[in-house]
């Protein structure tokens, strides 16, 4: 097969997928760009939930008595989020309420300030602007299904994105003019520069994030692959259900326990034990952890005897361990601190403009064809 048919193919695929799963692509950016920022923008979208003064120090017991109080019906686990911001709430997530029984992912979120120790706020995931990006983000409001399809989808952009790559390779000696914008050209021809030049400049970034999401929307797609290559560690879930007794290691204790176990670690996550297991866990952040926000260091501490019944330490995974560690931090740029939530931020704006400088040249040939 010559080059001319070749690229001929690639052009009619690029096309075909731009028009097909273009708005996807541009919707998967802008929603992405809003949710790199989302704990930021909900303090200024929802100021009532920022904690009445900054930098109070909260006791995990004492957020454990709030929900305890406030919610006596929900025997369940409850997943506590400590403020990272100065003016940041305490957010707490109990993961199976029944009133969202029927959804997939659906917990009841309750923010409380630090300060007072009182409840702010108290919705169900998908009430509020940025939970609701996010379940377009993550499963187009579709739920189980949407995960599907936003997997088959993420498998056909990164195909627009290579088709697009191998189009526009220059030949050799032109690779300037395949790489500047320029300026005082005609309408058509920067059309055609803002459609491409950006999706170059950030090309690594765009494949980036589109393969880090497809592993994080469908994981059960690739865990056997990455299996074969390296053992990934299996998450634990043991623990002996409570009894008549009652639990004696408090929300402190086992905070002091991991905290014991991984000395100068940042918790950032504490959950409760709850009513099929007497298991705190303890999610820490260790210096040079990729993941801000959800760091991957945990310790499973029994709530009768204080006993470490496991811990989860990045410094001894295994390489398949690092990879899968390693996704959300890439997807939403804070592996790289500021400046990578700042790229990601702009990468998802490119895909918004490529989608309709994409469109705008269609239509222009479209009409051109129909003139001649």
């Amino acid at each position: 097969m010559n080059k001319r048919r070749l690229r001929s193919i690639f052009h009619s695929l690029h096309k075909a997928l731009g028009l097909s799963i273009g708005l996807l692509f541009a919707l998967l950016g802008v929603t992405g760009s809003l949710l790199t920022f989302y704990p930021e923008l909900q303090l200024v979208f929802y100021p009532e939930i920022a904690a009445s003064k900054p930098n109070v120090t909260v006791q995990p017991g004492q957020i454990v008595e709030v929900l305890r109080a406030a919610e006596p019906q929900r025997y369940g686990s409850w997943r506590i989020e400590l403020p990272r911001q100065s003016n940041a709430p305490v957010m707490a997530r109990y993961y199976k309420p029944i009133e969202t029984a029927h959804l997939d992912f659906a917990p009841l979120i309750i923010t409380i300030d630090p300060a007072t120790l009182s409840i702010s706020s108290k919705r169900f995931w998908g009430d509020d602007f940025f939970t609701w990006v996010y379940d377009l983000h993550y499963s187009l409001l579709l739920d189980k299904t949407g995960k599907t399809l936003l997997g088959a989808g993420s498998v056909l952009i990164i195909f627009l994105l290579l088709s697009g790559i191998y189009l526009w390779w220059p030949n050799p000696g032109h690779w300037q003019g395949a790489l500047i914008i320029k300026s005082g050209a005609v309408w058509k021809r920067r059309v055609y520069d803002l459609h491409v030049k950006p999706g170059i400049y950030t090309f690594l970034l765009t494949v980036t994030l589109s393969v880090t999401g497809l592993l994080l929307v469908v994981p059960g797609w690739f865990t056997p692959g990455i299996e074969l290559i390296s053992p990934l560690t299996p998450y634990f879930r043991g623990g002996q259900p409570p009894d008549q007794r009652e639990i004696s290691v408090s929300a402190n204790d086992a905070v002091d326990i991991a905290l014991g176990r991984f000395p100068g670690a940042e918790v950032r996550w504490i959950e409760t034990p709850s009513n099929d297991k007497a298991v705190w866990r303890i999610q820490l952040r260790q210096n040079g952890g990729p993941g801000q926000r959800f760091p991957r260091t945990n310790v499973w501490v029994d709530g009768y005897s204080g006993r470490i019944l496991a811990i989860r330490d990045p410094g001894q995974n295994t390489a398949g361990d690092t990879l899968m560690d390693w996704l959300h931090p890439l997807h939403n740029g804070e592996a790289f601190g500021m400046t990578g939530r700042i790229l990601v931020f702009a990468c998802g704006l490119t895909l918004l403009l490529a989608f309709v400088t994409g469109v705008t040249r269609w239509r222009h040939k479209r009409l051109r064809h129909r003139s001649v």
